[in-house]
């Protein structure tokens, strides 16, 4: 009998600790190819041009022989078994800017789960706590892999749920000394600060200006739902580095071409930052911008990260189905060991 996985389960079954390294070997994975998973389905709804998105991803186990060795030699976490089969999925998300003024989040997903040997279905989740904190965790494999040493000030531009996810998961691989944060709305970052404060023991500065809480930073998260740049590349420090997750659409950026053009850049997945990544499309409308690699790729030692103390690098996250799907079976997995979710009939 499948079962029903609420928000609430999965919060109670999902570490960070544990997420932050599933989603490194998740990321390995598809960059070794070993992953089956189309560029998402992606169609506007409604006058207000809403989105709803379909991603759909197959994890096979086990891994090659040669995933597994490369892996192990460049990560300390133990690598994620997805058992007999591997994991098998969709994700259907929604993204409605208008759902604030209901009570709702403007990101609501639900995750299909089934049986990679026979396609029954084994589970329906909750996915809208899986996309944040699988997001926040991808983020902060990026800082593991290409923050240089000793980065500790930390700014955030936006202060909706990805911003206090990536708090907590930076935090997890690097211990900050700094947190500043900066939204256009003051009752947001007001908002921010009094939920947040009380869960960290680092500072939390909220900032009047973009430009403010970037004066210094060597981490830096961007959350918004910018549609133009509201960071340039003059406010960013030598050294940096930013984890680029909002503006998920080509017509969409949150950086302006010369700070991508200046930096070491990084991305999920190739295929998608070609087609959907406005803050790398744009930017190379304006001039050369190279794509470094797959975080994946650098996590594996396939290609190399940061080249030095003062550049600057890039890791333009657009999330990917098998990130969802690896995420998902973990929580079905640690779910079914502690009998929670509901049976129920189809």
């Amino acid at each position: 009998m499948p079962i029903l996985l609420s928000e609430q389960d999965v919060r109670i079954v999902l570490s960070m600790d544990e997420l932050i390294g599933v989603m490194e070997t998740a990321l390995v994975e598809f960059s070794a190819g070993s992953v089956a998973q189309p560029l998402r389905t992606v169609i506007e709804v409604g006058l207000q041009k809403a989105f709803f998105g379909v991603m759909p991803a197959c994890i096979p186990e086990p891994a090659s022989a040669s995933v597994r060795q490369e892996h192990s030699r460049t990560s300390a976490r133990p690598r994620q078994s997805f058992g007999e089969g591997g994991a098998l999925g969709a994700k259907l998300v929604t993204v409605f800017g208008s759902n604030p003024a209901a009570g709702l989040p403007t990101h609501l997903a639900t995750i299909v789960l089934l049986d990679s040997m026979t396609g029954e279905l084994l589970a329906v989740i909750d996915g809208r706590y899986i996309t944040e904190a699988r997001t926040a965790a991808v983020s902060a494999v990026s800082v593991k892999l290409l923050a240089r040493e000793g980065a500790d000030t930390l700014a955030i531009i936006g202060s909706g749920v990805q911003a206090r996810s990536h708090v907590e998961a930076i935090g997890r691989v690097r211990p900050l000394r700094r947190v500043r944060v900066w939204s256009p709305n003051p009752d947001s970052r007001s908002a921010f600060g009094r939920e947040m404060q009380p869960r960290i023991k680092t500072p939390i500065t909220l900032c009047t200006s973009a430009q403010e809480a970037l004066d210094g930073a060597d981490l830096v998260v961007l959350a918004t739902s910018a549609r133009e740049p509201v960071v340039r590349s003059e406010w960013v420090a030598d050294g940096a580095h930013i984890c680029a997750i909002g503006a998920c659409r080509p017509d969409q950026r949150e950086m302006d071409s010369a700070l991508v053009s200046r930096s070491r850049l990084f991305v999920d997945s190739r295929t998608a930052a070609l087609t959907e990544a406005g803050d790398v499309l744009l930017a190379m409308k304006d001039g050369a911008v190279n794509i470094a690699g797959e975080l994946g790729e650098l996590a594996a030692g396939r290609v190399t990260g940061r080249g030095s103390a003062e550049e600057v690098t890039i890791f333009k996250s657009l999330g990917m189905a098998v990130e969802d799907i690896a995420a998902a079976h973990l929580a079905f997995v640690k779910a079914a060991e502690r009998g929670l979710g509901r049976g129920f009939v189809i």
